[in-house]
């Protein structure tokens, strides 16, 4: 492994089929509200796009498990092999013909279920392409590729639409998964070292269900990576809402807008790419547990501070920095917990991180709209962000978390 992850080649193309599969995945899920909206209503629109994010969120955790029991290099190439063929599949359908809505569900279906296998493996495998050292850098390109991946794939959409409809863009979606895919089978895998005698492995008879138990208890009685994982469930919980949902609702408040929510949105994606510039460029974090704690009290902060910005202008710069401390506190937290993580638990440990940022944040959304129909959107939007700042109380109350530190090479 290079000590210098933008010479390393293997991490390089690592982060290209990420980086690919990310835009793959934000022409996909616009083409199909496409191909929807031209077949039936918005419920049944609503339908579709439920239908993928529903077993997605269910099967999160079992994802994780067979990323354990196969190996995430096995299961990252075989979900991108799946992806690229059924919606090639769907390109081609649409192409020669006009399918009833149930070919969308069925592919919806299919590859929201392919989606919980592809996440937890995909979280699982930078400790195996980089050593511990390097950790941080590389979760710093990992966020870089996500925010570039999440630019680029709706205007990608738009223009593959344009040119031949929602046929153009899955045959667009397909061949970036097949680009994903030549690139992960390039990538090497290196030998992790074996599990500690503190958290032996699975035995290799047990059920999946017995695994998925144990890689629970394995998180609940760690004592830094328990910290951590419900440190950023909290987290999520109280940012998802007022970061969507509350934005319109303060937007349409204040008169600033629908541009007013792109631009404070954009700001906080400018912020988020600083950050992973910052985490891949500076040397060290030293006391890198009590700086993710630090970042994630002034994170929760900024994001209180967004509704009472007295105007546009000052909320998107407060978004920007936001962004960038946000930014940072994220990186730092995965890096920690992976490399505290013992090798035969990646998987799990990675599904259940992947769970509170995909299943559980979506709970928040009804829960924040009953509030701010019963209280206004100011008060709930800053208990949204208390609520995030607990996270920080857990991690600051375990001496684990305050103690950790990163190895830089």
């Amino acid at each position: 492994m290079n000590g210098n992850v933008w010479r390393d080649g293997n991490v390089l193309r690592w982060l290209a089929a990420y980086g690919a599969s990310l835009v793959g995945d934000g022409v996909y899920f616009l083409a199909l509200g496409w191909a929807a909206a031209q077949t039936a209503g918005p419920a049944e629109v609503g339908l579709v796009m439920a239908v993928g994010a529903i077993p997605r969120a269910l099967l999160m955790l079992g994802g994780g498990v067979v990323a354990d029991r196969f190996g995430p290099r096995l299961v990252v190439i075989s979900s991108d092999a799946v992806r690229c063929g059924v919606v090639l599949a769907l390109a081609l359908v649409l192409a020669l013909g006009s399918p009833g809505l149930w070919v969308l569900v069925l592919v919806a279906l299919v590859f929201g279920i392919v989606d919980a296998l592809f996440m937890p493996a995909v979280g699982a495998l930078p400790p195996r392409i980089a050593g511990p050292g390097q950790l941080v850098r590389v979760q710093g390109l990992r966020s870089l590729a996500e925010r570039v991946g999440h630019t680029a794939g709706p205007p990608v959409a738009g223009l593959a639409m344009g040119l031949g409809g929602p046929a153009s863009a899955f045959a667009v979606a397909s061949a970036l998964f097949g680009v994903s895919l030549v690139l992960l089978v390039a990538v090497r895998i290196a030998p992790l070292p074996a599990a500690s005698e503190k958290t032996p492995a699975s035995p290799s008879g047990e059920s999946p269900w017995r695994q998925l138990r144990s890689g629970l208890a394995y998180i609940r009685r760690h004592g830094l990576i328990g910290p951590l994982v419900l440190s950023g469930a909290l987290s999520q919980l109280g940012t998802s809402a007022p970061m969507t949902l509350g934005l319109i609702l303060v937007s349409e408040e204040r008169g600033w807008g629908p541009g007013g929510v792109g631009w404070i949105i954009g700001g906080m994606g400018l912020g988020a790419a600083s950050s992973a510039l910052v985490l891949t460029l500076i040397p060290r974090f030293p006391r890198a547990g009590a700086v993710q704690n630090l970042t994630l009290i002034i994170g929760s902060a900024g994001i209180g501070g967004l509704v009472l910005a007295p105007s546009l202008p000052v909320a998107v710069g407060l978004a920007v920095l936001t962004g960038l401390v946000c930014g940072i506190c994220g990186g730092l937290a995965i890096a920690l917990i992976q490399t505290a993580t013992d090798p035969s638990y990646l998987g799990r440990v990675s599904s259940v991180m992947a769970f509170t940022a995909v299943g559980l944040a979506p709970l928040a959304y009804p829960v924040f709209g009953f509030a701010a129909d019963l209280w206004g959107v100011t008060p709930v939007f800053l208990a949204g962000a208390a609520v995030s700042m607990a996270g920080a109380a857990v991690g600051t109350s375990a001496p684990a978390v305050r103690r950790a530190e990163l190895a830089f090479a």
